[in-house]
């Protein structure tokens, strides 16, 4: 079994629409393999695959290179992935099947507070982000995601949502009259995407025209 580390904390119809979409995207990610696989649902909202078959450490090895995976045990040094839960004038603090602090200094990504970076660098709650385990020292940022979040701050305009599945986002944009305006919508993890705005595309005047029919934390990111 896999646990995967982006989580499903709607609920109702949201979380069938949500559980559908994992579903089509487990299954794309593990086409051609001999497997079967069926999902479930913590109750910490991370997803599970268990996965049967002649291919599965195969699938299973797929599904965490895709997503990342809630694992049991972490070694200090390892690079894992957590889920935004919170952040205080002291730092963040991701879900990776329990609570890992990260302090504002171990963030490396500028100046400012931990909610100011946050909203600078566009990161809603439950964005599954890569961390370092640090054992005895505090936790931080992967390299990689630093990478990743300062590449967003050179580039284009960047809306980010959660709350919301990436064909639902990407309808809410052709809704709001603004499908020429962006460039992709890209996923971040299943309930968690990003709108890339074109190089004349304004990232807040979009973020207004969209944000009236979503019910969703919406953050954009202004080079």
């Amino acid at each position: 079994m896999v646990v995967l580390a982006t989580k499903l904390y709607v609920s109702g119809e949201s979380q069938r629409r949500a559980m559908d979409s994992l579903e089509s995207l487990v299954s794309n990610v593990l086409d051609g393999l001999d497997v079967e696989f069926t999902l479930g649902l913590r109750d910490d909202d991370f997803p599970s695959v268990t996965v049967t078959g002649e291919d599965a450490p195969v699938a299973r090895n797929l599904l965490e290179e895709e997503w990342g995976a809630i694992v049991p045990h972490r070694e200090p040094g390892g690079v894992y992935v957590g889920t935004l839960e919170s952040w205080d004038e002291d730092g963040l603090v991701l879900d990776a099947g329990e609570a890992v602090r990260i302090p504002g200094d171990e963030l490396g990504l500028g100046q400012g507070s931990p909610d100011q970076i946050r909203k600078r660098f566009g990161l809603v709650q439950h964005m599954p982000l890569r961390f370092v385990e640090g054992g005895d020292d505090p936790a931080r940022l992967a390299d990689a995601e630093r990478d990743r979040l300062y590449d967003w701050t050179r580039g284009n305009g960047r809306v980010n949502a959660n709350s919301t599945t990436r064909a639902q986002l990407r309808a809410t944009v052709n809704r709001a009259g603004h499908a020429q305006d962006i460039v992709t919508v890209e996923r971040l993890g299943l309930l968690e995407c990003s709108v890339v705005c074109r190089e004349d595309t304004d990232a807040p005047g979009l973020l207004a025209d969209i944000g009236p029919y979503l019910e969703a934390e919406l953050l954009a990111v202004v080079p």
